[in-house]
C-alpha cells in the first residue's frame, strides 16, 4: 500500500511550490513516473560524461580520456581534455543558438504569410513597433500599408539567416564599445545559419583543434542567436500578436477548472497557441463545450509557450518544464496540445494513464503515441477549431473520481516589455539611472533558465531573487525563472515589502514588482535590449553597467547559448548548475577567469543560491565603484 506521508516528504524534498507537490504526491498514489522518478534511476551518473571527457565525434569513438592522472591520455585521433570538452560545450551551445534563432524564422515566415494575405486568422497588431524595426532596416514607411512595410521587412529578417554582408543589422543596437570588442575579437556575428554551420565544421575531427579558438566561435554563434535569431523572434511577436503590456493574470497548478474543458498550451511558439486562442472564443465552440456537459473552455499556458499568453493575452499559467507531467495528473486535462521544445517525450505515456489526449503540431516535433494535427499559418483558424473540437469531445471521458486540482492560484504580474518599462518611466531611463546613482537600486540582475532535477524545483530561482531584492538589486526575469517566482508570489507589486528600502521605495512609486516578467526564453533579447539602451544614453558599454545575470537551475542547450551571449556581451553570470568542463581545467579557467580580461565578464559557478547572491552583488558594486557611484 502507498505511503502518503512518505510521499508528502519526498515531493517536499524535490519542490518548492505546495501545489506542485500536492500533484507530485496524486501522481505517486497513481503509480505515474515522472522526470524526478527517472532521474533518481539514472544515479549514479557517469563520472566521465559530467566532466565533458567523453567524445564521439567519429566512428573511431566513443573515446574518453583521463585527464588528471599523472599521464593525461588521449582519445584515438589525439585529442585531449582540453579539445573535447571546448567541442562538446561548442557542440551544446550550437544546438541551443539553433533551437531559439530557428524558432525565430518561424515567427518571421509567419509575419511574411500574413503581410502576404496568406495566413488565416493573423494580423498585423503592432504598427508602432512594425515602424520602429522597419526603420532600422532601412525600410520607408510614410504612406505605405502595414502588410507591404511588414512584407519588406520580414524578408530582410529572413535574410539575416545566411546574409552575405558579414553584420547581422540588430548587433547595431548594441553601444558602440561593445560593437568594437566584438569586432576586436573577432565575434561579431556574421549571420545566424553561418555561425551555427561553421560551429558543426569547426567541431569535426580534423578541423579546429585549439580550445581557445573553439570557445571564441562558440561566443559569436551565441551572438548570432541573442542579437539575432533570438531578438527576431521577439520583435516578430511582437509586431504580429502586440508588444507585451503590464496585466495581471493567474499561475499554477489551481488554475486548471473543475467543470470546464482544460486545454493545455506547452512549447515555445505562439504562432500556434495565440490562434488556440482566437478559437477559443468562437461562440460555436463554446455552445459545443457546454452541450458536452461542460461550463465553458479553459486554455492553461505551460512554459514558455504559457509565458507567451500570459504577457498578451492574460491567460492563466499553469506551471513551468517541470510541471508538465503534474498537469495531466491531475485527471482533469482533456488536451495537452504542444509546439516544441522542453517537452518530455514521456507526457504521451503519462496521458495514457488519464483520459489526456497530446497533440503535436509540428513537422520537427511527433511524438510516438500522440495525435499529430500539421500546423500551418495558412490554415491556422480552422485547425485550432479542430484541436479543439478534439478536446471537447474528449471531455466526456474524464474521471471525476481521479481528478485533484490545488484550491488557490497566486496572482501575478506579467508583461514587462523592453518598452513597457521605458513607458512606466516617462519615455525616457533618467529615473531608473538617478536611483541606481542615488543608490535606491544598487543594480539589476536577469534570472533565466529552467528547471533541473538536480536541484529542488523553484529553489534556485525564488531563493536568489528573493536575496537579491533584499540587497535593493531588481530582477528582471524570463522563462521558467520568471515562472518560479510568479508561484512564490514575487511578481506583484506587494511583494516590494520583500525589498530593501531603496528599491521597495522606487516599486512603489512606480507599483510594480521587484521581480519584473519580462517574457519567454527567446525575450531574453529584451534583456539585452534594455541593458543597450542605458548603456547608450551613458555613453558607456554594457560590461560597464552594475548587472548580472543567472541561471540556477538550467539544463538547456538554449541556456548555454544565453548565458554565452550574456558574457559575450559584458555581463557576468553566474551558473546554479555546472557545465560539463571540469574535465579540462584550461577551458574551465578561461570561462570563469580570462573572460574578464577580453570582454568584461566572466561565468561563475554557485549551486547556494545565497552565495549566489554575494557573488552578483559584489560585481554590481565593482562596476558601481568603477562608474564612480
Amino acid at each position: 500500500m502507498y505511503d502518503s506521508s512518505a510521499g508528502k516528504k519526498i515531493a517536499q524534498t524535490r519542490a518548492l511550490d505546495k501545489a506542485d507537490q500536492e500533484i507530485m504526491v496524486k501522481s505517486m498514489e497513481d503509480g505515474i513516473e515522472t522526470v524526478w522518478d527517472r532521474f533518481a534511476g539514472q544515479q549514479p551518473q557517469c563520472g566521465f560524461g559530467n566532466l565533458g571527457v567523453c567524445c564521439n565525434r567519429c566512428a573511431m569513438g566513443p573515446c574518453r580520456t583521463e585527464p588528471f592522472g599523472k599521464k593525461p591520455t588521449r582519445g584515438t585521433c589525439g585529442a585531449d581534455a582540453d579539445l573535447i570538452v571546448a567541442r562538446n560545450l561548442l557542440d551544446d551551445l550550437t544546438t541551443g543558438a539553433a533551437s531559439h534563432s530557428d524558432h525565430g524564422r518561424e515567427v518571421v515566415e509567419a509575419m511574411l504569410a500574413t503581410a502576404e494575405g496568406h495566413a488565416q486568422g493573423y494580423q498585423i497588431l503592432d504598427e508602432d513597433k512594425l515602424h520602429a524595426v522597419a526603420t532600422e532596416y532601412g525600410i520607408k514607411t510614410a504612406g505605405r500599408k502595414k502588410e507591404e512595410i511588414a512584407g519588406e521587412l520580414a524578408r530582410a529578417l529572413l535574410e539575416e539567416f545566411g546574409t552575405l554582408k558579414n553584420r547581422i543589422q540588430m548587433t547595431e543596437r548594441a553601444p558602440q564599445k561593445t560593437r568594437d570588442t566584438w569586432k576586436k575579437l573577432g565575434i561579431m556575428p556574421r549571420s545566424v545559419d553561418r555561425e551555427v554551420v561553421e560551429a558543426m565544421h569547426r567541431i569535426h575531427m580534423g578541423v579546429d583543434s585549439d580550445y581557445t579558438n573553439l570557445l571564441l566561435h562558440a561566443m559569436r554563434t551565441a551572438l548570432s542567436d541573442g542579437w539575432g535569431g533570438s531578438m527576431m523572434a521577439t520583435d516578430a511577436s511582437d509586431i504580429l500578436f502586440g508588444t507585451p503590456t503590464p496585466k495581471n493574470a493567474l499561475i499554477n497548478l489551481a488554475t486548471i477548472s473543475r467543470d470546464k474543458v482544460n486545454i493545455v498550451l506547452h512549447g515555445h511558439n505562439p504562432i500556434l497557441s495565440d490562434m488556440i486562442v482566437k478559437a477559443s472564443e468562437d461562440p460555436g465552440l463554446i455552445k459545443r463545450a457546454k452541450d458536452a456537459g461542460a461550463k465553458g473552455i479553459n486554455l492553461a499556458g505551460m512554459c514558455c509557450t504559457g509565458n507567451e499568453l500570459l504577457m498578451r493575452r492574460g491567460i492563466p499559467l499553469a506551471g513551468s518544464f517541470f510541471d508538465q507531467e503534474l498537469v495531466i495528473a491531475t485527471g482533469a486535462i482533456e488536451a495537452m496540445v504542444i509546439d516544441y521544445q522542453c517537452i518530455f517525450p514521456a507526457v504521451t505515456q503519462t496521458a495514457g494513464c488519464y483520459h489526456t489526449k497530446v497533440v503535436t503540431t509540428s513537422r520537427k516535433a511527433k511524438i510516438p503515441g500522440a495525435i499529430h494535427k500539421e500546423f500551418q499559418p495558412e490554415t491556422g483558424l480552422d485547425t485550432a477549431k479542430e484541436i479543439i473540437g478534439l478536446a471537447i469531445d474528449n471531455f466526456v471521458n474524464r474521471n471525476p473520481d481521479r481528478v485533484r486540482i490545488p484550491e488557490k492560484p497566486m496572482q501575478m504580474m506579467s508583461g514587462f516589455s523592453e518598452e513597457a518599462i521605458r513607458k512606466a518611466l516617462g519615455g525616457t531611463y533618467k529615473p531608473l539611472i538617478d536611483a541606481i546613482v542615488a543608490g535606491k537600486i544598487k543594480g539589476a540582475v536577469g534570472i533565466v533558465g529552467c528547471n533541473n532535477p538536480k536541484i529542488k524545483q523553484d529553489y534556485g530561482h525564488v531563493t536568489l531573487a528573493k536575496e537579491l531584492i533584499k540587497r535593493d538589486i531588481l530582477v528582471v526575469e524570463t522563462g521558467c525563472a520568471a515562472i518560479a517566482c510568479g508561484k512564490a508570489g514575487l511578481l506583484v507589486p506587494e511583494a516590494a515589502d520583500m525589498a530593501g528600502s531603496g528599491l521597495k521605495s522606487v516599486c512603489n512609486a512606480l507599483g510594480i514588482p521587484p521581480v519584473l516578467h519580462m517574457g519567454s526564453c527567446v525575450d531574453c533579447s529584451r534583456i539585452l535590449v534594455l541593458a543597450a539602451n542605458i548603456a547608450k544614453e551613458l555613453n558607456v558599454g554594457i560590461s560597464d553597467l552594475p548587472l548580472g545575470g543567472a541561471a540556477p537551475e538550467w539544463y538547456s542547450q538554449k541556456a548555454i547559448s544565453i548565458g554565452t551571449y550574456f558574457v559575450a556581451s559584458g555581463v557576468y553570470t553566474v551558473l546554479g548548475i555546472p557545465p560539463k568542463i571540469f574535465g579540462s581545467p584550461n577551458v574551465t579557467n578561461l570561462l570563469a577567469s580570462q573572460l574578464g580580461g577580453i570582454v568584461n565578464a566572466s561565468f561563475a559557478i554557485e549551486p547556494d543560491p545565497i552565495k549566489a547572491a554575494d557573488l552578483l552583488e559584489a560585481e554590481i558594486n565593482r562596476k558601481r565603484k568603477a562608474l564612480g557611484i
